[in-house]
């Protein structure tokens, strides 16, 4: 019976009717904003941001105060150490003690010189465990050290002038690439968007071509048409299936990559409609350059390579030769106890000054300026060259915009005319007052002007959308491309 019945269930489950996935209509500015949210561009995109910042973030750490504490607790030795007595004579002498130290120190890298001042606070105990044990502290209670390269580079003061320039590049490539996010989702949207009209005119020269081809044999019974006409009818009627195949094909696979861009399931139909609307922004060059220059990453890239260049150079020049001067003044104690180690304290200072110049060195440092030098008037000329190809590229650009619109219209009109063309052309070859020939010409010239004005209308929005990623501004806002950074890098 269990048997029976498992059996039973499963036939009528079997028999059931599927549940048809529900079509998802998605509107180009919703393809849009989900490809921002949801792709993987977009994702990677916001990773390379949030890895700029905090690079930013650990740059900002190195200008203000360090506070650190180090400590050995504990260190505990029982070995032989070489002893050189009064007479000169060695020997090895054993050793048997533990030793605990601890320092805190507050460091601040000073930005006008390139040097480090430091203020520490240390305490040494050692507790001898041979012979007669005893224990002694030593204390530092304060103590000011300075550190300063005398001659080299500031370090400082070039990272204060290249890393806010560093990070202001990478919010606005970030900018960039989200709007190159929404050029692909464009792309991907007309793609299908192309894919599913291809395929419609395909089905509806397929249903035309039967049609025809019936009236086609009865007129060839009637003796109206000449045979070669027949067979040509028969032709288009196994192209027309053909095409639609190849179409189906085509729509699928479109349909599987703006899924898979768009991060949806790979059930859902996504059904795309033509935009009823195209951007009507009047842009010209002298404005989109001057966005561009103001908001574009490339600006800021070509200072901060400029100012990378002026730092080799600068590094270079200060390994000529290599001055420090360290210097530490402040008090320490020593005693038996604790607190008598704070007690009766002493001067505790000292003074260094070491250099190094070489004296010869075959050129090897001059060469290495010389060097950092041509490697700077190379980076300059390419970024000249740079600058002004991009400056070409935008003028490009903007006059592409500006006559797109233009295209656009005539397109449309042409597509009007084609289609109206066509259904006149097939009433009149109903009658016979029309070769197929001059038929077959219509339809190719019907479905060439609708492909031409989808074509079209994606270039308008595609141009339209690169001068944003250019110019980094909202033309149908008139206000910059911008984002909630505080909200992007809030962990």
């Amino acid at each position: 019976m269990n048997r029976l019945f498992t059996v039973f269930f499963l036939v009528i489950l079997l028999t059931l009717p599927a549940r048809a996935q529900q079509p998802v209509r998605l509107s180009l500015d919703e393809a849009i904003a989900r490809a921002r949210a949801n792709s993987v561009d977009a994702a990677v995109a916001l990773d390379e941001l949030r890895t700029a910042y905090w690079e930013y973030r650990s740059y900002r750490a190195e200008l203000l105060p360090e506070l650190t504490f180090r400590a050995t607790a504990p260190a505990y030795r029982k070995q032989y150490s070489s002893y050189m007595n009064d007479h000169g004579n060695f020997t090895f002498v054993p050793n048997d003690y533990l030793q605990l130290n601890g320092e805190v120190s507050m460091t601040q890298n000073i930005w006008l010189t390139g040097g480090k001042i430091s203020l520490n606070t240390s305490l040494d105990f050692m507790r001898q465990l041979d012979g007669d044990p005893y224990n002694r502290f030593m204390s530092i209670p304060v103590a000011l050290t300075l550190q300063q390269p005398i001659f080299g580079v500031n370090n400082v003061k070039w990272n204060r002038r290249i890393e806010p320039v560093r990070f202001a590049e990478a919010k606005a490539k970030f900018l960039s690439d989200t709007e190159e996010v929404a050029m692909l989702a464009i792309s991907y949207y007309f793609q299908l968007l192309m894919a599913r009209e291809n395929h419609d005119i395909a089905l509806q020269n397929l249903e035309n071509a039967e049609k025809l081809y019936e009236v086609a044999k009865e007129k060839r019974e009637m003796g109206r048409i000449s045979k070669n006409d027949l067979l040509q009818m028969e032709l288009n009627l196994l192209n027309a299936r053909s095409e639609l195949t190849d179409n189906r094909s085509e729509l699928r696979n479109c349909m599987f990559r703006l899924r898979s861009f768009l991060d949806l399931g790979e059930d859902v139909e996504i059904e795309t409609e033509a935009p009823a609307i195209v951007p009507d922004a009047e842009i010209t060059y002298p404005d989109a350059l001057e966005r561009a220059l103001d908001n574009n990453k490339l600006a800021k890239n070509l200072r901060r390579r400029q100012l990378e260049a002026d730092y080799a150079v600068a590094s270079a020049k200060g390994d000529l030769r290599s001055i420090n001067l360290f210097a530490q003044i402040g008090y320490t104690g020593t005693s038996h106890d604790f607190a008598g180690s704070y007690r009766g304290l002493r001067d505790n200072q000292v003074v260094e000054i070491g250099f190094e110049i070489p004296l010869l060195d075959w050129g090897k440092r001059r060469g290495k300026v010389k060097v950092a030098e041509s490697n700077r008037r190379v980076t300059e000329s390419r970024l000249r060259q740079e600058n002004m190809d991009f400056n070409q590229n935008l003028f490009i650009l903007v006059e592409r915009y500006g006559n797109q619109r233009r295209q656009l219209e005539i397109s449309r009109r042409a597509d009007e005319i084609a289609s109206k063309r066509y259904a006149t052309n097939v009433e009149t070859f109903m009658i016979g007052k029309i070769s197929t020939l001059d038929l077959n010409d219509s339809r190719a010239r019907k479905d060439e002007a609708r492909r031409d004005y989808i074509n079209q209308l994606y270039l308008c929005w595609y141009y339209y959308y690169q001068l944003r990623s250019v110019t980094l501004w909202d033309y149908a806002t008139s206000a910059p491309v911008t984002a909630d950074f505080d909200l992007l890098f809030r962990d």
